[in-house]
């Protein structure tokens, strides 16, 4: 028996996660999920959420996990853990309990490693960028754990595209918000687009977060005044503030995780110049695995899935400091502009050379199936 505490849902990465770890982790072991409700429209498709749902406890179960005092559990608990290192069910643990944690913060604060030290016998990161920083502040019990991708849904189509077939496509992904650096996209795509009449960008930045979306006020690269309450109003104003014709950019709004599929299969391009991912970046490598070429930083947590054999690198040079709540959590290499717009640039002038870097791409993310993460996580716990 393993009990798994996360969150399962499709419309934030810890929910896309979670559902994967649940499935794949429970054809391997017998799984009782411990999670909050969910439905058909959070899970979003009525077999899956069938079949999460058996892995519920059952009543008998439900009344013996009264988690209102501390309760130890006679199996091994995987127990998702936040940016403090603090469980999703403070007074649950198992044996052992393995935490699960992405985090962008560099400088932890003393009682996060205590709290991480107090709640589990041994943490996973989502990259190895995290785990170094772990160890840096005297965690030693560290494993790397990578995301996975869905094959069945993200995979090279040789069927042309069905849109926009006259148009060079740039696509962007991740919610809106300074860390993701979509300051660097909008002044990239803004540079292509004054050179070339027939590029297009589409970009997946709906952020329901205003503290998020607000970060992009630390930009040094654009300017940042949206009025709009409106997430893709708010959205849209700071294209325009800062020189980008809306005709030639399409929002998309949230939508189900695989439709996704469709809006990567019709881009050319996918640019990514974040300045920090705790995890390998989910958008990132299921836009790789459907066999696009993507122009990426290959710091931080990208690192694990980004190098110049498949990709276009962005270099990063120096520093920028990152707050919350006014005080200075976060020190995230600074990606190289000038080279962003270059590396897009060479893309447009050389599309049959980008086949080759997709194709490799693809081939790395076939690699690195969900079952793969399920079966490090067994190793861990068993």
């Amino acid at each position: 028996m393993i009990y798994l505490n996360f969150p399962v849902g499709a419309a934030h990465g810890w929910g896309v996660c979670g559902k994967y770890v649940a499935r794949e982790l429970s054809r391997l072991a017998d799984v009782r999920l411990l999670t909050d409700p969910f439905n058909v429209a959070s899970i979003g498709d009525e077999i899956e959420t069938r079949e999460l749902g058996a892995l519920l406890p059952s009543q008998a179960e439900i009344a013996r996990l009264d988690v209102r005092t501390p309760l130890k559990l006679d199996a091994p608990l995987l127990q998702l853990a936040n940016k403090q290192l603090e469980p999703m069910t403070k007074n649950l643990s198992g044996l052992p309990t393995l935490g699960y944690c992405f985090f962008e913060d560099t400088e932890l604060r003393p009682q996060h490693i205590e709290s991480g030290r107090r709640h589990f016998d041994r943490l996973a990161t989502g990259s190895t960028w995290c785990s170094e920083i772990l160890r840096r502040h005297g965690i030693e019990n560290v494993a790397t754990v990578l995301q996975g991708v869905d094959t069945a849904a993200f995979f090279p189509r040789p069927q042309a595209r069905q849109f926009l077939r006259d148009k060079f496509v740039v696509f962007s992904g991740g919610k809106f918000e300074f860390r993701k650096g979509q300051d660097l996209v909008i002044r990239a795509f803004k540079a292509l687009a004054d050179r070339h009449a027939d590029v297009m960008l589409v970009a997946s930045w709906f952020n329901q977060w205003p503290f998020s979306f607000r970060s992009m006020s630390q930009s040094p690269h654009i300017r940042f005044a949206p009025s709009s309450q409106d997430a893709n109003l708010a959205t849209a104003e700071v294209l325009a503030q800062n020189g980008v014709d809306l005709n030639r950019v399409i929002l998309i709004g949230p939508r189900q995780h695989h439709a996704m599929a469709q809006v990567y299969h019709n881009s050319d391009v996918g640019i990514f110049p974040n300045r920090a991912e705790g995890g390998t970046n989910l958008v990132l490598m299921e836009y790789m695995a459907c066999g696009k070429p993507v122009i990426a930083t290959a710091s931080t947590g990208q690192a694990d899935v980004i190098a110049p054999g498949h990709a276009l690198v962005i270099d990063t040079a120096g520093e920028v400091l990152s707050s919350s709540d006014g005080e200075s959590v976060a020190r995230w290499p600074e990606p190289n502009l000038d080279q962003a717009i270059e590396r897009l640039e060479w893309a447009y002038q050389n599309r049959d050379a980008l086949t080759p870097l997709a194709d490799r791409a693809a081939s790395k993310m076939a690699a690195m199936p969900w079952s793969r993460t399920a079966e490090q996580f067994l190793s861990l716990l068993s």
